[in-house]
């Protein structure tokens, strides 16, 4: 395993849609294995390809409970509504307040490529979108209601 380099806004491959996943092997587990390794270390929740420079559906999120390992990940139900503060490994130092579901359910193959179906409700509900919509090319930044002042972020860290 190895630590990935976390691309930051403003690189254009986090503004391009990712391409499916067709070969399951070494090289994907490989890439899988350094998110996971990549995202710990960034103590982030969650982490797309693209964050990492490669243009691939793939995600790993980690809200506590050990990794998930979404291989071309697509939602196929939602329901709900929350809305909370949400920032972005990509783009450090800004928060903004984001709608999104509360129960959101996602169909994806894992890294040998098995489809499988996984649920979540709340902070995994929304990392399961925010992550998808980098698949897509889509920044959180974009899909914000309100984004924080620089003085509300200096008053949420201090």
């Amino acid at each position: 395993m190895a630590l990935r380099q976390i691309v930051k806004e403003g690189d254009s491959v986090l503004t391009k849609k990712c391409r499916p996943v067709v070969k399951f092997d070494d090289r994907l587990a490989e890439l899988i294995d350094d998110m996971i390794e990549t995202l710990h270390k960034a103590e982030g929740v969650g982490l797309a390809a693209p964050q990492v420079g490669i243009l691939r559906r793939v995600v790993v999120i980690d809200v506590g409970e050990g990794p998930i390992e979404l291989v071309n990940p697509k939602i196929i139900a939602y329901s709900g509504k929350q809305e909370t503060l949400e920032g972005c490994l990509s783009i450090p130092g800004k928060w903004g307040y984001t709608v999104r579901p509360d129960y959101v359910k996602v169909k994806a193959q894992d890294r040998h490529g098995d489809e499988f179906v996984i649920d979540g409700k709340d902070l995994l509900a929304k990392a399961f979108c925010h992550e998808l919509d980098h698949l897509e090319g889509i920044l959180f930044t974009k899909v914000a209601t309100r984004m924080l002042t620089p003085a509300e972020i200096e008053e949420m860290n201090s």
